[in-house]
C-alpha cells in the first residue's frame, strides 16, 4: 500500500501527513495520544479550536461581534453549552460560527505543522470527511471506528448528555459508512483499550515507511 497521492506534498506540506477522524465518542483522542507516544507529531484541530475560543483567545472578539456577549461565560471563554445548543438547532448559526473559527484553525494548524519535529504528522480532524479541503492535505485518512451504540454510551457517560442529544450530534456528522468508505486505514475501537496499541503500532511502522519515501 502506498499513500494515495504524495504529489501535493510540496514545500507547504513537507512531511507525510495522516488525517485521523472518527465520530464523537469513537476514541480519536486515545488513539492520537498513542501515536504521540510513539513519536508522531499530533496536531488536534479540536484542541486548537478550544484555545481560540478560550478566555483571551483570538476568536472571542469576533464571536461577541457575531453572536453577542450572552455567548461568553463568566470566565471570558465562549459558552460551549449555549453555543452547542444554538448551532445544533440552527444550521445558519453553525455556518456563522464556522466562518469565524475555520480560517483561524487553518492558520494555527499550518503554524503547528511548520514547527512539528516528529517524522510524520497526524492531524486530528473530527469533521475531516465532511470538510472537502482536508482530503487534499493528507497522504492517508485514518478512521477510528466503533459500533454506534458504543459511541452513544461513551458520550452519555463522558459528557453527561441524554441519548437524544448525543444522537443529534451524530446526525450532523458523516455516517459510519461514509467514514469507512473514505478511509485508507481503520482502527477498531469497540471494546478493550488494550486492543488499540497493536493496531496503532502497526500503522506507525507503515507511516514511518511512507514518510521515508517522501
Amino acid at each position: 500500500m502506498k499513500p494515495r497521492d504524495a504529489s501535493h506534498h510540496n514545500t507547504a506540506q513537507p512531511k507525510f501527513a495522516v488525517g485521523l477522524t472518527g465520530g464523537i465518542g469513537s476514541g480519536k483522542t486515545t488513539v492520537a495520544d498513542m501515536f504521540a507516544e510513539l513519536g508522531a507529531s499530533v496536531i488536534d484541530t479540536d484542541a486548537i479550536a478550544h484555545q481560540l475560543s478560550a478566555a483571551g483567545g483570538i476568536a472571542i472578539a469576533p464571536i461577541i461581534a457575531e453572536f453577542g456577549a450572552d455567548f461568553i461565560d463568566a470566565g471570558g471563554a465562549m459558552d460551549r453549552a449555549r453555543m452547542r445548543a444554538l448551532v445544533f438547532s440552527d444550521p445558519d448559526a453553525r455556518l456563522r460560527l464556522e466562518s469565524i473559527l475555520h480560517p483561524l484553525i487553518r492558520t494555527e494548524t499550518a503554524r503547528a505543522a511548520e514547527h512539528a519535529e516528529g517524522p510524520y504528522l497526524i492531524f486530528v480532524v473530527p469533521l475531516l470527511i465532511e470538510s472537502g479541503n482536508w482530503k487534499q492535505r493528507v497522504g492517508r485518512i485514518l478512521a477510528v471506528d466503533c459500533d454506534e451504540q458504543v459511541q452513544v454510551q461513551r458520550v452519555m457517560q463522558r459528557n453527561a448528555m441524554p441519548e437524544s442529544q448525543v444522537r443529534a450530534i451524530m446526525a450532523t456528522q458523516a455516517s459510519r459508512q461514509q467514514r469507512l468508505q473514505a478511509a485508507d486505514d481503520v482502527i477498531v475501537n469497540d471494546g478493550d483499550p488494550a486492543a488499540l496499541l497493536p493496531q496503532v503500532a502497526q500503522l506507525h511502522t507503515r507511516y514511518l515507511s511512507f514518510a521515508r519515501l517522501l
